[in-house]
C-alpha cells in the first residue's frame, strides 16, 4: 500500500496520479487507488483545506504523488444579469453549497432540489461533467454546530479575529 501522510507545492515532475472526485479530496483519511491501480491510504494532517487539481503529495516511499480533480456532474448556472447570478449564489449560500465560481457563472454538483430552486428563481442550468474546484471560503477551518465547547473546534478564523482587541 501507498501510504501518504504529507503534503507539497505543486511539483513539475511526479510519479504517481489520484483521480479523486471533490467528496474524496475534501477527506483527510481515506483509502483509494492510485491511476495505476496501487493501494493507496491518505493520513493528512486534518483541518487542511481540501486538495486542489495540481496539489501534490509526499507518499512514505518518497515517492511524489499528483492529485487529479476527477469529472463529476454539475450544475452550470448563469443568469440574465448580475444581480440575478448575486442572488442565485446567495440562495445557494444560505444552503450551505459548495460553490465554483467563474466570471458570469457558478457551478455546484448535480442535485435536483437546488436545480428547481435555481429554475424558480429564473436562473439557467445545464448538466455538465467536469472538475470541480469550489471556493474553499473566506474563513477556512472548520464549520461545526457543537455545543460541547471550543477546545475541540478551535478553528480561527483566516480574515479577523472577532472580539480580540490589540
Amino acid at each position: 500500500m501507498l501510504v501518504i501522510h504529507h503534503r507539497l507545492e505543486p511539483q513539475p515532475h511526479w510519479d504517481e496520479e489520484l483521480h479523486l472526485t471533490f467528496d474524496a479530496r475534501s477527506k483527510s483519511r481515506l483509502r483509494c487507488f492510485s491511476a495505476a491501480g496501487e493501494d493507496v491510504g491518505l493520513f493528512l494532517e486534518r483541518g487542511q483545506p481540501p486538495l486542489r487539481d495540481g496539489d501534490c503529495l509526499r507518499a512514505a516511499d518518497g515517492r511524489i504523488v499528483r492529485v487529479c480533480a476527477r469529472p463529476e456532474a454539475l450544475l452550470h448556472v448563469t443568469c440574465a444579469n448580475a444581480f440575478e447570478l448575486t442572488r442565485a449564489a446567495y440562495h445557494l449560500g444560505n444552503r450551505h453549497v459548495a460553490l465554483q465560481l467563474g466570471d458570469g457563472w457558478l457551478r455546484l454538483l448535480d442535485d435536483y432540489v437546488l436545480k428547481a430552486m435555481l429554475d424558480q428563481l429564473g436562473a439557467s442550468t445545464c448538466p455538465l461533467e467536469a472538475a470541480f474546484q469550489p471556493e474553499h471560503g473566506a474563513y477556512g477551518g472548520g464549520h461545526h454546530h457543537s455545543h460541547a465547547g471550543d477546545a475541540d473546534f478551535n478553528y480561527a478564523p483566516r480574515l479577523h479575529q472577532f472580539g480580540v482587541r490589540p
